[in-house]
């Protein structure tokens, strides 16, 4: 069968989840998918081997640590179906989930990407996220995370999809870029959702695409995520908010990644966050050459724009789910 997805899996020393990622997408219902795998410099005894990876799938081993968001790219550089599907290694999805994101997508010819439900790999009645959602204040949460999975939000338009499970078509993905390499991880997502729906395109979040995802990596909630974290919301604040959003919000912007940077000090993670906040603002002149251009790029009306962002703080401190119904 002609494949109609690539499969991308990034890993960096996660040999201990690839063996039940392999059965999982060994038990997939639609079969028209190939897969790649970026090895980010794991260690020897970390790395991969064709054994690892279902049959027929491509390994390719960096012997340096690209970073999340440009191993992706390098993965999906030589991709020639319709649908690129991005697959945390420690994400093991349901058997029906690449049939329905496919079928999703068909039914849906607008939708840019679309996104997965997730939910604990060690507690499936929990949430681990239902989309993503931006706050106008440029801040950024994965909607439900840790919460009870009593009602799954419907299928319907979210700011963005995480990228621990989502599909985007590949025409759109390429034809702003992919994802940005300076955030080499956090964030990129949502600045991908962003570009997307700057050129036009929607992000659905689907009830039925689920997935059981570990996260909490060894770099989440460290010193190194503070950092990257509050550097790339803040750059992609400035490199994709429209005008007169910009204006009106860079006030709320600024006050807000102050206050969070504050928050994570007390935290006890140390300056990490406020380090990356003023990296941005100090490395800001590639960003705002590149604002130039996707601003001039720009197909959505700032209106679009404006309803696609969440406005109530109760939304924000609430990690609710800000889910449009479709048209």
């Amino acid at each position: 069968m002609t494949p109609l997805a690539t499969i991308i899996v990034v890993t960096h020393n996660s040999a201990r989840w690839m063996a039940r990622q392999r059965a999982a997408l060994e038990a997939q219902t639609d079969r028209r998918w190939r897969l790649v795998v970026i090895d980010n410099s794991s260690r020897p005894d970390q790395r991969p081997t064709a054994v690892d990876l279902p049959g027929g799938g491509q390994l390719i081993q960096s012997e340096i640590n690209l970073g999340f968001a440009e191993a992706n790219n390098v993965g999906a550089s030589g991709a020639e179906t319709p649908y690129l599907v991005f697959l945390n290694p420690d994400a093991f999805p349901a058997p029906d989930w690449l049939a329905t994101l496919i079928e999703t997508a068909e039914r849906h010819p607008d939708a840019a990407a679309i996104g997965s439900t997730q939910v604990r790999a060690d507690a499936e009645d929990v949430f681990d996220g239902t989309g993503d959602v931006l706050h106008a204040s440029g801040l950024a949460y994965r909607s439900n995370f840790g919460k009870r999975r009593q009602m799954t939000p419907p299928l319907g338009e979210t700011f963005s999809a995480c990228a621990a499970a989502m599909l985007v078509r590949r025409e759109a993905f390429e034809a702003i870029g992919g994802f940005d390499a300076r955030y080499f991880c956090f964030f990129e997502d949502v600045d991908l959702g962003f570009r997307l729906r700057l050129d036009g395109g929607r992000i659905l979040q689907s009830p039925y695409a689920v997935v059981a995802h570990v996260g909490g990596g060894a770099t989440t909630g460290t010193a190194f995520a503070s950092f990257h974290g509050a550097r790339n919301r803040t750059w992609t604040f400035f490199k994709c908010m429209p005008a007169p959003w910009f204006w009106l919000l860079l006030p709320a912007h600024l006050i807000a990644c102050a206050l969070a940077a504050t928050i994570s000090l007390f935290a006890g993670r140390g300056f990490a966050a406020w380090r990356g906040f003023l990296t941005a603002l100090v490395t800001l002149d590639p960003i705002l050459q590149a604002r130039a251009i996707v601003q001039r790029a720009r197909v959505a009306p700032t209106r679009d724009i404006a309803a696609a962002l969440a406005w109530s703080p109760h939304l924000f401190f609430g990690r609710r789910p800000f889910i449009r119904p479709l048209d």
